[in-house]
């Protein structure tokens, strides 16, 4: 049985900001459950990291794969933090032509994985000693909207006022709300997975940015909120890279 105070769930744990804010908090104390529908990549960090990490293999979208991995969790001890990393982006397409599954397979995993699993850990979070913690890595997408994006920021949107409200009704009780809203980061993944795997249009995401964000940037946002005593809520970060003044307002080098 676990007995740690400092123990963590973060979904979205096989690449890219959810495993960085895995690693980010192994190095300052906590112990982590990785959850992610890839085993093999889960695996590969549970051995990177030691006996700090564990992980259940977990689809947020699908209720039964949630409330399995769950009752795994809730089997292993307490849970102080959950940190929802997992999302993604569909396609870029105007509104007059989008693609509706790309709009439903961002609400389904945006928004109503992280309500599902967020619904089923507050309980035990609520009983951690000292209050837990719910954590959302949503976007600056979900505070400017931008051509081509409708469906990723309205998902986005709704992600934040989900935590925000979570926030206010949860006032008197011992947990806090923490919304981190990335701008512009460059993974492995995301920009790929968003235009299907074709390379050079996630490529030309970045071009000529100096120094765009790092996943790793944004695991060291989740470890300090999570780090401040247990009666600090910080609301909300928003976080960009120098070069990125908004969507629509980006430094590029020629």
């Amino acid at each position: 049985m676990e007995t740690t105070t400092k123990r963590a769930v973060v979904t979205g744990a096989s690449s890219g900001i959810g495993a960085a804010s895995v690693r980010a908090l192994v190095n300052d104390g906590w112990t982590v459950v990785a959850l992610a529908r890839r085993e093999n990549k889960l695996k590969a960090l549970a051995d990177e990291l030691g006996d700090a990490v564990s992980y259940v293999v977990c689809d947020i979208t699908d209720e039964a794969s949630t409330r399995a991995a769950v009752d795994k969790v809730l089997a292993g001890g307490s849970v102080k933090a959950l940190v929802n990393c997992a999302g993604a982006a569909f396609g870029k397409d105007p509104v007059a032509t989008a693609n509706l599954d790309d709009w439903r397979n961002m609400y389904e995993l945006n928004v109503i994985g992280t309500l599902r699993i967020t619904q089923k850990l507050l309980p035990a979070l609520k009983q951690a000693p000292g209050g837990g913690t719910v954590l959302v890595i949503s976007s600056t997408a979900g505070i400017e909207p931008y051509e081509g994006g409708a469906g990723y920021c309205a998902s986005k949107f709704a992600e934040k006022v989900m935590a925000r409200v979570l926030r206010l009704e949860q006032i008197g009780e011992p947990v806090r709300v923490i919304d981190i809203a990335p701008g512009m980061v460059h993974t492995d993944e995301f920009s790929l997975k968003r235009f299907g795997g074709d390379e050079a249009k996630a490529a030309a995401v970045y071009a000529g940015v100096p120094d765009p964000l790092t996943a790793e940037d944004i695991a060291e946002c989740v470890r300090w909120a999570l780090g401040q005593p247990d009666t600090v809520d910080i609301d909300s970060i928003v976080v960009r890279p120098r070069a990125e003044g908004s969507y629509t307002k980006v430094y590029r080098e020629h």
